[in-house]
């Protein structure tokens, strides 16, 4: 089995967190096996595990490979999905306080971010529609920079 693991390490050093997790399988013994994918983000199942079928063992490097798997587990078949588009939420401001509503983060970021956040200050923005549902444009722009 191969395991490929992404660990985010903010300083660049020591230990890190986590993020995702690939499995890649082999099936059976043969010069094409297929090879069962799975994916795990932040510990939750990433889709279903997925099929890579009849790759030739032997005739390329290991990361054409993994390459191959991941796109097989993210779309289905051997091509890689569009590029997404850079996450684009406004940053609103109240007096000195520049900050982003939660409600206008699309997910998955809005979710990832909250986990994030749990445990920091939030502001309470009074004239805001959803006082209550605001964060910190810094951090939100934290955790785009990964410093979060």
């Amino acid at each position: 089995m191969l395991k490929v693991t992404e660990i985010v390490r903010p300083d660049g050093s020591g230990s890190g967190r986590e993020i995702a997790t690939a499995y890649i399988g082999r099936l059976e013994l043969s010069a094409t096996p297929d090879y069962a994918v799975r994916l795990l983000e932040d510990q939750r199942e990433h889709g279903e595990t997925r099929t890579l079928h009849a790759y030739p063992r032997h005739v390329s490097s290991v990361f054409d490979l993994v390459a191959r798997a991941l796109a097989v587990a993210l779309t289905g078949t051997e091509e890689l999905p569009p590029r997404p588009e850079p996450i684009s939420v406004p940053i609103h401001r109240s007096g000195n306080t520049d900050y982003v509503r939660l409600g206008e983060i699309p997910e998955p970021a809005a979710t990832l971010f909250r986990k994030r956040i749990e445990y920091s200050g939030c502001p309470v923005i009074e004239e805001d529609p959803t006082p209550m549902d605001c964060a910190y444009a810094s951090d939100w722009q934290d955790f785009l920079t990964g410093r979060r």
